[in-house]
């Protein structure tokens, strides 16, 4: 099984596990070993369902301002959480490779295998949710056609992208790219970064 196809089928098992409640308060039972790298993929695609309905709720136009700003807050924590997840992900593959020999003429690529696993997570909640709307009987027909449209774009994205994955990974193995993690500076979380913060000081 390759690294992508293990991905999806986590992700596609939190997606459908996180939808049993559908609610962004629901706890999480993950059932894979604590640090594992199952662990963590199952944690990343949760994560990424919470915030993707707390997205959603965000964009009541009926919400009330304090839960609008409560809602803003725990979208901004969960940004932190997930970006955390990322670099933890990245660390394990770092570790993997660690003692590749980098050839002479390597490559870097434009962002570590990790930042494509978040994307392919994406991608899994992307496509539940198209399916969702694709199948739905209360919509117009252009509606479900337009969304079986997409959904089959997305599937072709995810195809490519699980494939650009695996052939990174493969490059790493072999020394014929080499990976570097830049740890993410979010200033607007740092109460030395921040002047909004650092101000009121």
């Amino acid at each position: 099984m390759t690294f992508s196809e293990l991905s999806v089928n986590i992700f596609e098992q939190a997606t459908g596990d996180y939808h049993v409640t559908d609610h962004v308060d629901a706890p999480i039972r993950n059932p894979y070993k604590e640090k594992s790298i199952e662990h963590y993929l199952y944690l990343k695609n949760w994560i990424d369902a919470v915030q993707w309905h707390l997205e959603d709720i965000i964009r009541d136009p009926a919400i009330e301002p304090e839960q609008a700003l409560a809602t803003k807050r725990r979208i901004d924590k969960s940004n932190q959480e997930r970006t955390d997840l990322v670099e933890l992900i990245d660390s394990y593959f770092l570790d993997t490779y660690k003692d590749v020999v980098v050839r002479e003429h390597a490559t870097i690529n434009t962002e570590s295998p990790a930042w494509a696993v978040d994307r392919l997570s994406i991608l899994v909640l992307k496509l539940y949710h198209m399916e969702q709307e694709a199948a739905r009987t209360d919509a117009s027909e252009l509606h479900v056609v337009t969304c079986k449209q997409k959904l089959s774009v997305l599937s072709e994205q995810r195809k490519d992208l699980s494939t650009a994955l695996d052939q990174l990974l493969e490059d790493i193995k072999v020394g014929n790219k080499y990976m570097k993690v830049y740890k993410q500076m979010k200033m607007y979380n740092d109460p030395s970064l921040n002047p909004v913060l650092y101000g009121k000081k």
